[in-house]
């Protein structure tokens, strides 16, 4: 891991320096913004819960001027609360750099304080695609074992609910399938040229997205 503002000339955008002598860009993303919204901030329930609770104060407000006034009240708290995710969630998405060379993966994140995460292919056991209607998906990172990164560290870019062996993921990506297609041949390539990987992306989006073949 590495952070910080001083690069060489010619470094890429999320990466910690220039990319070594034989070693090229493949792919960069950035989660979306409305992705992270919903999956990482949980919009959907926060906005629901405003809402039940809304319901349960304007009932016993006592008169309907006065369950008017409650309940607008609390949706509008809601309403803020809202915002202040979606402000986040761009945020994320402005400040996140997915980047996929022919040798790593490197995630480059967080808002405040910017870090940088290496993933040599090496490191990388096998990886997974959870898509969604939209196009976009999930691809989670299994690393060898013996290898881990915090879970806080890593989070929202970590697979949920993972905590003792750690998942870097990359979230929320636009067309995750064709991501996850280059992934594949990437390792593959890597695992020929270097050490014996067998790589695998197992492709697990709706029912409606064709899957993917997992690589031999």
């Amino acid at each position: 891991m590495s952070g910080g503002d001083f690069l060489p000339e010619g470094t890429l955008r999320g990466m910690p320096g220039p990319l070594p002598r034989g070693e090229r860009l493949l792919w960069q993303g950035a989660p979306t913004t409305a992705g992270v919204f919903v999956r990482v901030f949980h919009a959907r329930l926060v906005a629901l819960w405003f809402c039940a609770w809304a319901s349960v104060f304007a009932a016993g407000a006592g008169s309907p001027g006065r369950a008017v006034v409650t309940a607008g009240a609390i949706l509008l708290t809601g309403a803020a609360a809202l915002a202040l995710l979606w402000g986040l969630s761009w945020l994320t998405h402005r400040t996140t750099v997915y980047t996929m060379t022919n040798r790593r993966v490197v995630l480059h994140a967080g808002i405040a304080l910017p870090v940088t995460h290496n993933l040599p292919f090496a490191q990388i056991e096998n990886g997974a695609l959870r898509g969604f209607s939209d196009g976009s998906g999930d691809i989670p990172l299994r690393l060898q074992p013996g290898l881990r990164i915090a879970y806080l560290h890593l989070w929202p870019h970590a697979r949920p609910w993972h905590v003792s062996r750690t998942e870097p993921m990359l979230r929320s990506v636009p067309e995750a399938e064709s991501v996850a297609r280059l992934l594949v041949q990437a390792l593959n390539a890597f695992a020929e040229d270097g050490e014996p990987l067998v790589p695998v992306v197992v492709a697990r989006p709706k029912p409606q997205a064709p899957r993917l073949v997992a690589a031999e």
